[in-house]
C-alpha cells in the first residue's frame, strides 16, 4: 500500500504523519508533501524525537518533488490541502483527515515553552492515533 500524506506547507502535521507511518506501518510506501514547500519545522524533530521517532532523513516537499508512485490513498490533513489537492489519478483514493496546525495555534494564541510544546504533542498523539489504526479508519 502507498500513502501519501498532504498538508499545506509540509513542514509540521504530513512530516508527523510520514514518519509515524514508517515507524507503525514499516511495510507500506510513505511520503508526504506540501502544496506549497514550506520547510521543516524545528519543533517537529523535538517532539518526534521525544518520542523516539527521528524524523532527520525527512525533507519539505511539494508533490512536483516526489518519484513517480501509483498512491493507493491521498489522506489530506488540512482544509487547506483539501481544496487545494492536485489532480492524481482516479485509482488513488482521497481521504480527509484534519488535524490543528500547531505553528497557527502558538502564533495566535502567543504560546511559549512547555505551552507551545503541548500543542505540538497534542496534535503528534492525534496523528499518531490515526496513523495507527490505517487502513481501517480510512475508508469513508
Amino acid at each position: 500500500m502507498n500513502i501519501l500524506f498532504l498538508c499545506t506547507g509540509n513542514s509540521c502535521r504530513s512530516q508527523m504523519a510520514e514518519a509515524w507511518a514508517r515507524q507503525l506501518h514499516p511495510d507500506f510506501g510513505v511520503w508526504s508533501a506540501g502544496v506549497v514547500k514550506h520547510g521543516m519545522n524545528p519543533n517537529v524533530a523535538t517532539m518526534m524525537n521525544e518520542v523516539g521517532v527521528d524524523i532527520s532523513a525527512q525533507s519539505s516537499k511539494t508533490v512536483d518533488d516526489l518519484p513517480d508512485v501509483k498512491f493507493d490513498y491521498i489522506v489530506t490533513l488540512c482544509g487547506h490541502a483539501s481544496e487545494n489537492c492536485p489532480f492524481f489519478p482516479a485509482q488513488s483514493k482521497r481521504v480527509h483527515r484534519g488535524f490543528d496546525d500547531p505553528p497557527s495555534i502558538v502564533k495566535e494564541q502567543g504560546l511559549e515553552g512547555e505551552e507551545m510544546l503541548d500543542v505540538y504533542r497534542r496534535v503528534r498523539d492525534e496523528i499518531k492515533g490515526m496513523v495507527s489504526g490505517i487502513p481501517d479508519n480510512l475508508s469513508e
